[in-house]
């Protein structure tokens, strides 16, 4: 708790998204457009060239940023990596989400490499690869899970990161389907509402579809990790998240039991 008994959830919520093209500029307008009306989303957009190399972090920062409590390090080179430890000097953040859907942008090991710097800093920090897969506790899916404890983290995993739903079934189709926690570039939201008037039986493939369609950019690249692209780990956490909304209304798989099965004696 803080003064007075308040809690940091009591307080306004700033969040500074630091993008560099495409995907990180579709997370920070979806999260600006559907944020809780206590925060504010602000955004600084790096330098698309950044060398690998940063010796001077000065030549690529501006002057000023905005305060905030939570840095989203969106970067899409290596190199932006490198700022982030002066990024939150600067904003004054209390914690970064620093996702990865792709790992050309931030490769295992310079993680580790930032984490380091921001652990000596007090700075709390997770890595979720991918972004969905970030939930209140923890981020990454077998064998990358890890869990957290940070209640900065913890605020915006309340409403962005690995989609969760709520369903109203009649006669078999979904009638109604919020999104109770979007995924941060706002897939889950565009799923949902393709889903309306979906047969429960056919919800699951067709969530993957549209999932597919949005479209996701996490890579299609295989992942070392999850022997998997981060595209499809992406789907399956969505469509996972899904079927357990709506598992009880879906109808049982029938099994046959082939008419000259022996079965075994037991011992």
């Amino acid at each position: 708790m803080t003064d007075r008994g308040l809690s940091p959830a009591d307080f306004p919520f700033r969040v500074l998204a630091v993008t560099q093209a495409l995907w990180g500029e579709r997370i920070a307008a979806n999260i600006r457009a559907h944020a809780p009306s206590d925060w504010s989303v602000e955004s600084w957009a790096a330098p698309r060239l950044i060398p690998p190399i940063v010796d001077d972090p000065e030549t690529f920062l501006p002057a000023s940023l905005p305060k905030a409590d939570l840095v989203l390090a969106l970067g899409e080179v290596p190199g932006l990596a490198q700022l982030i430890p002066d990024i939150v000097r600067t904003s004054g953040a209390k914690a970064v989400i620093a996702p990865i859907d792709r790992n050309e942008s931030l490769p295992p090991g310079l993680a580790v490499q930032l984490k380091t710097w921001l652990d000596a800093m007090g700075v709390p920090s997770v890595y979720p690869k991918p972004f969905c897969s970030l939930t209140e506790t923890s981020c990454n899916r077998t064998p990358l899970a890890a869990p957290y404890d940070d209640p900065t983290i913890r605020r915006f995993a309340q409403h962005f990161g690995r989609p969760q739903f709520k369903a109203v079934v009649e006669n078999g189709r979904i009638v109604q389907l919020d999104v109770l926690r979007d995924a941060a570039c706002g897939c889950a939201r565009l799923v949902a509402a393709g889903l309306v008037g979906t047969s429960v039986d056919e919800s699951i493939e067709k969530a993957g579809m549209l999932h597919h369609h949005f479209p996701c950019l996490a890579s299609m690249n295989q992942d070392a990790d999850y022997h998997d692209t981060l595209m499809h780990v992406s789907g399956n956490i969505l469509q996972d998240a899904l079927k357990e909304e709506v598992r009880t209304h879906l109808t049982p798989v029938a099994y046959l039991r082939p008419d000259n099965l022996v079965e075994q004696e037991k011992i």
